[in-house]
């Protein structure tokens, strides 16, 4: 009897041993994710569809990040919001960042770690009827409109100079971006500058065989556009973070190439009045630039030296920069994936 009375109390013992135990091990903490605060260049469209695609599939959290993205106001800001440490990671051009690293000189405090735009979307967009082709020379004596200051504008001398054209080949126009396409269907002016995927709304009130598109990159003026960018002492303290941001974004870009319409289906459900059809219309003209020939070697996210040597050369002429950047202080691409996950068929 006393043996029974034994196990009966050694099992009870037992029981509520493990009824302790249970709650510990549904209560096991969840690993917090690390907040990153990124920027993009300019408002939301099927440009940048590729990060709202890996924010939408977990793919950021998936890498331990709780990333938000926030609408921008150009590349300059861009880089000054990552200067001052508001934002952790950005969208900014890089001829604005070596124009932000000659004025700033010291320790660099925004590097570029991923380079989006393989070929910036810089074009000029003409009107046929005023006799303006494909053909650069064509804008001689005509009235192109551009804003007071912005990168197409400022990088027009590295194309007159690439065709030995004459700098002032054609008169400027001053308009706010807001009015450019008005004046291009009034007929205000013969043509104007434009990113080429943000000229969408001028292709949806002008039939594209009213217009030439004269892209820069057609020229041999092979700049670098919008990168992805870091702050410097994100990249110092916590370089995992900025890697595990890159692998994330990357595999959302490669899937943007073969799946667009998912892509700016996520896009549409942070930004609801976008319309389908015309961001993936936007995208097919991003992607020529993100997936610009150079990536078919080495992939997407990837700088070739002499490319970046070259623009570093031609910002601080044409820009009237007082000092030259290092090339070093441009670039740290020692995150990149590696280049077989950076491969489409572009």
């Amino acid at each position: 009897m006393t043996c029974l009375i034994k196990r009966r109390t050694f099992i009870a013992s037992l029981g509520a041993a493990s009824a302790l135990a249970l709650p510990a091990v549904r209560a096991q903490p969840v690993a917090r994710l690390t907040p990153l605060r990124f920027t993009l260049d300019f408002r939301i469209t099927g440009q940048t569809s590729p990060f709202f695609l890996a924010q939408s599939k977990g793919y950021y959290k998936d890498e331990g990040l709780d990333v938000s993205i926030d609408v921008g106001s150009g590349s300059v800001a861009s880089i000054m919001r990552i200067a001052s440490g508001v934002y952790q990671m950005g969208l900014g051009d890089i001829s604005s960042l070596i124009e932000f690293n000659a004025q700033n000189p010291g320790p660099t405090a925004v590097t570029a770690v991923y380079q989006y735009y393989n070929r910036a979307p810089f074009v000029i967009i003409g009107r046929k009827d005023r006799g303006i082709t494909t053909d650069f020379r064509s804008l001689e004596g005509k009235k192109i409109a551009a804003a007071a200051v912005e990168s197409t504008r400022r990088s027009w001398p590295m194309v007159a100079r690439k065709l030995q054209l004459k700098p002032d080949l054609f008169t400027w126009s001053t308009t706010d971006f807001s009015a450019r396409d008005n004046v291009m269907v009034r007929g205000d002016v013969d043509g104007a500058t434009y990113f080429h995927d943000s000229a969408m709304s001028l292709f949806a009130r002008m039939k594209s065989d009213e217009l030439s598109v004269l892209p820069y990159a057609s020229a041999g003026v092979n700049l670098y556009g919008n990168a992805i960018l870091a702050s410097s002492n994100l990249i110092a303290q916590n370089p995992r973070v900025v890697a595990a941001f890159l692998r994330a974004s990357n595999r959302a870009i490669v899937e943007t190439f073969a799946n667009p319409a998912a892509s700016i289906a996520a896009t549409r459900v942070r930004e609801p009045i976008l319309d389908e059809k015309v961001e993936l219309e936007r995208w097919h003209v991003t992607s020529q630039y993100v997936g610009a020939a150079d990536t078919r070697g080495h992939g997407l996210g990837d700088i070739r030296k002499i490319f970046v040597d070259q623009q570093l050369d031609e910002v601080v002429d044409v820009y009237g920069l007082k000092t030259k950047p290092g090339a070093d202080t441009l670039f740290n691409l020692s995150m990149l994936p590696p280049k077989a996950e950076r491969m489409v068929k572009a």
